[in-house]
């Protein structure tokens, strides 16, 4: 490949890391049980496969979640109130990002791939 295809090469990647898809109920479950997500403020959450979730930003908080129709949904303890958000998948797979009714965005990292 000559420099040319090289570069053109580098500048698509990131433009294709930009493409993110919603993820239907399957899916969500299947991005998220037993799997830690690291956030962009360092943050990490364990998702564990029988519906408890771990957060631990400088201390450990636990909490449950579940999909509920097309979203994830999370529940920390000791509220009552689940807070749920539509799911997104970046295009290589290793990003997710969460969707509040507001239209916020948090985003993750897998670090179980590593």
């Amino acid at each position: 490949m000559g420099r040319l295809g090289f570069m053109i090469a580098l500048m698509a990647g990131p433009a294709m890391a930009e493409e993110w898809h919603s993820l239907g109920p399957a899916d969500i479950t299947a991005a998220l049980s037993a799997r830690v997500l690291a956030y962009t403020d360092g943050s990490t959450q364990n998702f564990h496969a029988d519906g408890a979730t771990s957060y631990e930003a400088g201390r450990v908080t636990l909490g449950h979640w579940r999909v509920l129709g097309d979203q994830y949904c999370s529940n920390w303890p000791p509220s009552d109130r689940w807070a749920c958000y539509d799911v997104q998948a970046e295009g290589a797979g290793l990003d997710l990002r969460f969707v509040a009714q507001d239209g916020s965005t948090t985003q993750g990292r897998y670090i179980d791939l590593r």
